[in-house]
């Protein structure tokens, strides 16, 4: 009898980490929430009924309640801590299985959750069939350039220390394979572009806090409970000896993949990959 695969992510882990975030760091959170409402904005169209799917405390939920057209928005988040912040009505759900029958939606959101997805396509496919035919999916996740600072400094750091390395950043979709991946998964129409935000910080002890501010830690199932401290003082070091600006700060980059995609009707022409649309120039958030 063959073993079972084994997870990618402790779901459990990673639950915690979300309820330890609860009325911590939420600059990023708020930041791409506020970018998916500008994209909103754009689309001519009235979406009654909403799901925000990954809803923290429900920041964009309440983004998405404002907004025109939303009779109704209901905030998904698996971690009780932080759902207990969202308004009501609220469900406590996780992105890899949602308990919504098919058809309930015009518009499922969701805001920096579906990167913690061990089967992003299975995720996708269940939020297709949540939609009503032509509604909406619109998201937002952590892409493959995100903390490529931090990845980079952590790898020879423990190479050197320890003579080899274990995970320790989740594994990122790329921009080239966001769109197939809409497709796949029965979407029309499916666009993915990216933008940068840069934040810089005083050194890799900030950084590391902010992550753990945001709920973003390492939650893979296979991680080492610890660093040790002379591996992350020569993470510290190679980070300040790569990635410091002039004035000492160091950057940390985080990749945003915007992900559109309808679910399918007949009014539709025939599902294509959309345009890709990389921005480069960073925000920088002192």
């Amino acid at each position: 009898m063959e073993n079972p695969v084994a997870p990618l992510f402790d779901r459990r882990a990673w639950r915690l980490h979300r309820d330890r975030a609860a009325g911590g760091v939420d600059f990023l959170h708020r930041e791409v929430a506020e970018r998916l409402i500008d994209r909103l904005d754009l689309v001519n169209r009235d979406f009654a009924t909403a799901l925000d799917l990954g809803a923290r405390d429900g920041t964009l939920t309440r983004l998405l309640a404002d907004s025109a057209g939303s009779r109704l928005v209901i905030a998904a988040e698996p971690a009780e801590r932080l759902l207990a912040a969202a308004p009501a009505p609220r469900v406590c759900a996780d992105p890899e299985l949602l308990p919504f029958g098919d058809a309930s939606f015009d518009l499922v959101a969701s805001s920096l959750a579906l990167h913690w997805c061990a089967d992003l396509p299975g995720a996708l496919i269940q939020i297709r069939r949540a939609l009503k035919p032509d509604g909406l999916l619109l998201a937002a996740l952590l892409g493959g350039s995100t903390l490529v600072e931090l990845r980079t400094a952590l790898f020879e750091a423990e190479l050197a220390e320890e003579g080899g390395v274990s995970p320790r950043v989740s594994p990122t979709v790329e921009l080239g394979d966001a769109a197939g991946l809409l497709q796949r998964a029965g979407f029309a129409m499916p666009v993915a572009d990216s933008e940068t935000i840069t934040v810089t910080y005083p050194d890799i002890l900030a950084l590391t806090r902010d992550l753990r501010g945001m709920g973003e830690t390492n939650a893979l199932a296979d991680r080492r409970p610890y660093l040790r401290r002379a591996t992350l003082d020569r993470a510290a070091a190679i980070y300040i000896e790569r990635f410091a600006n002039p004035d000492g700060r160091i950057r940390a980059t985080f990749e945003v993949l915007y992900l559109t995609g309808w679910a399918p009707h007949p009014d539709h022409t025939k599902p294509h990959p959309g345009p890709r649309r990389r921005v480069d120039s960073p925000l920088t958030i002192l």
